[in-house]
């Protein structure tokens, strides 16, 4: 049987092999209803101690309240593993003061309104983030790029990089410059499930030019 990509709106994507779904990874944007959240189809996350369906954004994105002034977004294809966390900038308190101390949050007046941090997280697609790692407020995540386990990311990753550590260091680029931008210009992404599955060999290989015959 040709190989088939699930359908983008299945709660469980991976079935096992006696024909049960397995709990610990979710299509994320099947179970994520929130007003400041975009993610992308075929985007998954896993967790050895799985929440129930509605409780997973809660889990990955404990700070984000749907009153934030922060936003989380998230591309399609992505890979979020065990212990992952984004931390945007509504989690963080006002420094400007002589105390850091949140007076607003026990203020049912002005909690609504006075984020000091407004700051929000973009990642872009096909990023894997490895088990444990922390994305903070203001970062932006290239496509294709690999966040190590346990990396603290902050600021700008570059597209195809990997980085890994605290704060997080770009250790290389995947693929050579020239390479990266024919990556991004052929956006597989974006293509339909059928082609995507057929590209299968060639997204698994290293080898651009037999992406590109087929886009």
């Amino acid at each position: 049987m040709p190989f088939a990509l699930p359908l983008s709106d299945a709660v469980y994507p991976i079935i096992l092999p006696d024909g049960t779904p397995h709990a610990g990874t979710v299509h994320l944007r099947t179970v994520a209803d929130h007003p400041r959240v975009e993610i992308g189809a075929y985007t998954y996350a896993s967790d050895f101690d799985p929440p129930p369906p509605e409780g997973w954004l809660a889990r990955l994105a404990p700070y984000l309240f749907p009153f934030s002034k922060d936003r989380l977004v998230i591309g399609r294809f992505c890979q979020i593993a065990h212990g992952v966390r984004f931390i945007g900038g509504s989690a963080n308190h006002a420094m400007r003061g002589i105390t850091t101390y949140p007076f607003t949050a026990f203020d049912p007046e002005a909690m609504h309104d006075d984020q000091p941090d407004r700051r929000g997280i973009e990642i872009g697609h096909d990023v894997w983030l490895g088990t444990g790692a922390v994305v903070l407020a203001g970062a932006r995540i290239g496509s294709g790029a690999i966040i190590g386990a346990g990396a603290v990311v902050r600021g700008e990753v570059p597209p195809y990089a990997v980085v890994t550590g605290n704060p997080a260091q770009v250790v290389r680029l995947r693929f050579r410059e020239d390479e990266i931008a024919r990556l991004l210009r052929l956006a597989w992404w974006d293509w339909p499930p059928a082609r995507i599955a057929a590209a299968r060999a060639a997204l698994e290989a290293a080898d651009v030019a037999a992406l590109e015959a087929l886009a």
